[in-house]
């Protein structure tokens, strides 16, 4: 199960500091998503949870930047996590980080690797 893959999107489908996709999964035994953004010209991929309150991140759908593009924002108070690493930069996050999702890009496609909290949605 370790080396596990399940395709998200295409790779073009992802633009730098532009719009993420968002994939369906089981965290902690519990329905939720998660996304993947480009920062840097690399794939980054989240759980879809805000770290100071659990609610999802994006104010549109696979919208997951603030303005400057810089940041990943939470649409509901404001918090801004690092794209790199997932780290609060400011806001009501103080400390916290988003769950990082393994992600592997190859042969143009994006694919997610589960592990032992995030699983693949249950059938």
């Amino acid at each position: 199960m370790a080396d596990e893959q399940i395709l998200v999107c295409a790779s073009d489908a992802v633009q730098e500091g532009g719009r993420g996709v968002r994939f369906a999964l089981t965290a902690g035994g519990e329905d939720a998503t998660g996304f993947v953004v480009r920062y840097g010209g690399k794939a980054y991929a989240y759980l879809n949870r805000c770290a100071h309150v659990p609610i999802e991140l994006d104010w549109a759908e696979g919208e997951f930047f603030e303005s400057s593009k810089l940041y990943i924002m939470c649409s509901t108070h404001g918090a801004i996590y690092v794209p790199e690493s997932g780290l609060c930069a400011g806001g009501p996050c103080r400390g916290g980080r988003l769950r990082p999702i393994g992600v592997v890009e190859r042969e143009q496609q994006i694919y997610w690797q589960p592990d032992d909290y995030v699983r693949p949605v249950r059938a």
